[in-house]
């Protein structure tokens, strides 16, 4: 390609000699011809040419070097993490989640109600969450001030509360123990119950 590209720029220069009488028609003709030879035999050019090429397709197509097997299956499956939500009546709900999602993204995958009424955009404090256990509270990123913003409008605020949007599961918090508390504070009409996203 890039080879291409250089033979016909070659070959229009010895067009616009030949034209302005520098050169004859005779020599332009196998000038043009020898350039374009010399380009296609060169192995600098073709190795430059099959290097860029090789790049632009590895740039646009990613590459796995191995198959998968049954234990690197089995590895997917260790990539999630068990949340326990503890609903309104005390009743403990173990769920799997996958690493990097968000708490109120599993809720609502697995149909617990942790209402989410914003879209997880820090507008509301409606995934409002208790972590039950101070240890696992500590290992959870210092929330945000937008995120402390909304705790403050939240209904049984405490000490290890969160929102459930902002918490996403990582190793560390595998077997984590989630309150949900007894009430939101939500600006719709009393009695409307969203449904999860």
């Amino acid at each position: 390609m890039l080879g291409h590209r250089i033979s016909r720029f070659g070959s229009s220069i010895a067009k616009q000699l030949a034209r302005e009488g520098y050169l004859s028609t005779y020599v332009t003709r196998n000038l043009q011809r020898s350039y374009g030879h010399y380009l296609r035999s060169s192995s600098v050019v073709q190795r430059q040419a099959r290097t860029y090429q090789e790049a632009l397709f590895l740039k646009n197509h990613k590459f796995c070097t191995s198959s998968t097997t049954s234990s690197e299956k089995g590895d997917e499956e260790t990539k999630k993490i068990t949340v326990i939500f503890v609903d309104k009546d005390g009743e403990e709900i173990p769920v799997k989640v996958p690493i990097g999602m968000s708490v109120l993204e599993a809720a609502h995958e697995n149909d617990i109600d942790l209402e989410g009424a914003c879209e997880a955009s820090l507008a509301c404090s409606t995934c409002h969450v208790i972590v039950m256990d101070t240890e696992y509270y500590n290992k959870l990123e210092e929330p945000t001030d937008e995120e402390n913003d909304m705790l403050d409008l939240a209904f049984g605020l405490t000490e290890t509360s969160r929102l459930g949007c902002q918490v996403i599961a990582r190793p560390e918090l595998d077997g984590v123990r989630l309150a949900i508390p007894s009430a939101t504070r939500n600006f719709a009409v009393d009695g409307f119950v969203p449904k999860p996203h």
